[in-house]
């Protein structure tokens, strides 16, 4: 298990992220319309603001009014809360609170892509991109097979390898864009 990850300019929300696993789900889960850095400086945010990530409590705190307060914790803070309240009741219900088990009661990489599937706001690209994270910096054996061949934050292991995964991913927006004429 990596000490950090590289995903903000933050090395307390990165060293969050990485010891945390529900911190990470909620780092993915608000990794939309966002900088990769905003999204997974969230989970400290919240953290701070209500003093845990639990999933219980999580459940059942007044996150809107926390995602709302200054600065936002999010662009959309109200959706994202409410996607974040919605992860949760299914970490809590579905896993007792505890969010690693998603991956670590996994016994296979179609067990594992069901369960990651099965979370709230996670489709084809989140999956991919949280499998990558499992296999490639937390060595989980069941998200090997379910690595995407493109670059994903599962690559990124410095501030300088976000940078070149960001550059990457603007590029190939820009390319697919301009596909469309």
């Amino acid at each position: 298990m990596p000490d950090s990850l590289h995903f903000t300019n933050s090395d307390e929300a990165n060293a969050l992220i990485a010891k945390d696993p529900m911190a990470l789900l909620i780092g993915f889960a608000l990794d939309q319309q966002v900088s990769v850095e905003k999204a997974f400086a969230g989970p400290l945010t919240l953290q701070q603001r209500l003093g845990t990530l639990e999933a219980a409590a999580l459940a059942e705190a007044d996150l809107d009014s926390l995602f709302r307060e200054k600065p936002a914790i999010h662009r959309f803070p109200g959706s994202m809360a409410k996607r974040v309240r919605e992860l949760a009741i299914h970490v809590r219900d579905l896993y007792h609170g505890d969010a690693a088990a998603i991956w670590d009661d996994a016994p296979d990489p179609e067990t594992l892509e069901a369960n990651l599937r099965a979370l709230p706001g996670f489709g084809e690209m989140k999956v991919g991109s949280l499998a990558a994270v499992l296999a490639k910096r937390f060595g989980v054996s069941a998200a090997k097979q379910l690595v995407p061949a493109h670059p994903t934050l599962g690559d990124v292991d410095s501030a300088d390898a976000l940078a070149a995964y960001k550059a990457g991913k603007k590029s190939a927006k820009l390319a697919m864009r301009s596909s469309r004429g």
